[in-house]
């Protein structure tokens, strides 16, 4: 059985594992400093992030984070779901789309018009799962060099 709770403190060390092993995936490393200022972020009340941790039995199995903004085109704030992972033991089985199910629920009680997400094109494990419970857009991404 998956159970999925907001991230608190008593899951620090959890969290922090996957997300290790998430930014590893992207060939990313982060000092201390981060990872404290993130954790705190996802924890703190009236913050516009929210993190969540999947767990399997006893296993933490995966996260997902999400930020909170403003879009221009409406009134409404939109959701960016930031982050996603599982770890690899925990993989196809239901996980993902539980932490994805899990911000598409938090999303709209915060009434949210709607939940956006980027992936790399290379990513073809979690793009499979998108395919089925996203839409792709056109838009392609582009970062200041």
């Amino acid at each position: 059985m998956i159970s999925v709770y907001s991230l608190k403190d008593t899951y620090k060390e959890a969290w922090s594992r996957l997300w290790k092993n998430y930014l590893a995936f992207y060939k990313v490393q982060k000092s201390d400093e981060i990872y404290d200022l993130t954790f705190l972020r996802l924890i703190e009340e009236n913050n516009e992030c929210e993190g969540y941790i999947a767990f399997v039995g006893g296993s933490a199995a995966g996260i997902v984070h999400c930020i909170y903004h403003l879009h221009l085109w409406q009134k409404e704030k939109i959701c960016y779901l930031q982050d996603l992972f599982v770890d690899e033991n925990y993989r196809k089985h239901g996980v993902a789309t539980k932490l994805i199910s899990q911000i598409y629920a938090a999303a709209d009680d915060k009434k949210a018009k709607g939940v956006y997400w980027l992936t790399q094109d290379f990513n073809e494990t979690a793009r499979s799962l998108y395919d089925e419970i996203g839409v792709k857009t056109p838009f392609i991404k582009y970062t200041r060099t």
